[in-house]
């Protein structure tokens, strides 16, 4: 009987060893997935850009410097891309900053259609400015949702005795979205109406 005592052993611990991995494998897919939403998300808003800044071209007397910032912004963001196989921080904080030009000249656009009633009565720019709106929420929702899966995956990769496969195998911890400097600040509401004048 004590023959078997150590086979047993082994074998529980080879099955233990393939489910954990594949249980991460999983997971790790799980976050990928999440993270091709983001893009995706990301590349919905890039798409209306276009539109957009045809929209307001229309509007002669419309600021060119302003429709200039926007498509460099969308220029810069498109071309920073991440191999979602290994998303670093410092990847996902350059992705983040891209974006982040792209959210400021459109804020920045927006407050300037203020300006011109002709142009915020355009059923295009309506339609557009809606469609902006709800594309910037289903950014915050699937950077959410990725972090949700990366959090899964974290947690899995590093509970015992998971984490001894994870190393043996090379899964790695995954970077997550994280606030923008200055997030936590509260906004000067009185500032925000001074620039729309």
């Amino acid at each position: 009987m004590k023959k078997w005592i150590v086979p047993i052993i082994l074998v529980v611990l080879i099955l233990f060893g393939i489910g954990s991995y594949n249980g991460l494998v999983g997971k790790e897919a799980d976050a990928k997935t999440a993270w091709s939403k983001v893009e995706s998300a990301y590349q919905r808003r890039s798409d209306l850009i276009p539109n957009l800044v045809s929209t307001v071209k229309a509007s002669a007397n419309f600021e060119k410097s302003t429709l200039e910032a926007v498509v460099n912004a969308r220029a810069k963001a498109t071309a920073v891309t991440i191999d979602p196989s290994n998303i670093t921080p410092d990847q996902l904080a350059q992705f983040q900053q891209a974006q982040a030009g792209v959210s400021s000249t459109l804020s920045r656009l927006l407050v300037s259609v203020e300006k011109y009633p002709e142009l915020k009565a355009s059923e295009n720019f309506k339609e557009l400015q809606s469609q902006l709106e709800g594309t910037e929420n289903r950014i915050n929702i699937s950077r959410d949702r990725y972090n949700d899966a990366v959090n899964k995956y974290d947690i899995s990769s590093k509970t015992f005795p998971t984490v001894l496969f994870a190393k043996l195998f090379g899964f790695k911890e995954m970077a997550r979205f994280q606030a923008e400097e200055g997030a936590e600040k509260r906004p000067n509401v009185g500032e925000l109406f001074d620039e729309k004048k």
